[in-house]
């Protein structure tokens, strides 16, 4: 009997093990990611003008310095559905092609054809007060999000709907963040292209 038990031990040891080294590749392309979307951001916003950061190309759109606070209000409210949500939620029941998953999330996130209206919770309020309070807490933000990232090992054990119209398990979730702030990165980089955008 003590045979068996330690042979059962070694077998889910083993189980877990394969899964992590399966998943080294995946952790790896999620970080570079989060890491590649960081630092355009940063760089999307870096030396602008006061003048330049409240400038709306409409009435009715954003400036860059309410796509900021959105990109780094959003990365928390996300955050917390994965680790309060996702985590605690069932594995998929479904067969489905992980990776194709994967790629379409952080295609579809990212085109900008297609525009959605913020939830309620992440509308800009000039809830940091100011870019440099938005850049500071989107970064540790984004520490935060690598950290865990990296951290938890059950990452595709949990599987929740999504508004793409399929579920997403937390590793995908973790993608989707990134895609986000690479859409509203892309948004910031429009507000500067618009031929009324200060040039200081």
């Amino acid at each position: 009997m003590k045979r068996l038990f330690f042979t059962l031990c070694l077998v889910l040891s083993s189980a877990s093990l394969t899964r992590a080294a399966d998943m080294s590749g995946e952790i790896q392309r999620a970080a570079d990611h989060l890491q590649n979307t960081h630092a355009k951001f940063l760089a999307s916003i870096d030396g602008l003008s006061a003048p330049q950061l409240a400038f709306k190309s409409a009435p009715t759109r954003w400036s860059i310095a309410e796509v900021a606070e959105h990109i780094a209000s959003a990365e928390d409210f996300l955050m917390t559905m994965v680790q309060d949500q996702v985590m605690k939620a069932p594995a998929r029941t479904e067969q489905v092609n992980l990776k194709e998953i994967d790629d379409f999330i952080l295609q579809a996130i990212t085109d900008r054809t297609n525009k959605i209206q913020a939830p309620e919770p992440l509308i800009p309020r000039n809830r940091f007060g100011s870019i440099e309070a938005s850049r500071d807490h989107f970064q540790a933000s984004r520490a935060r999000t690598i950290a865990f990232l990296k951290a938890t090992k059950d990452l595709r054990e949990h599987a929740v709907d999504s508004p793409l119209g399929k579920k997403l398990d937390a590793y995908q979730w973790l993608l989707f963040i990134s895609a986000h702030s690479e859409r509203h990165t892309k948004q910031i980089e429009e507000v500067k292209a618009d031929p009324n955008f200060p040039k200081a």
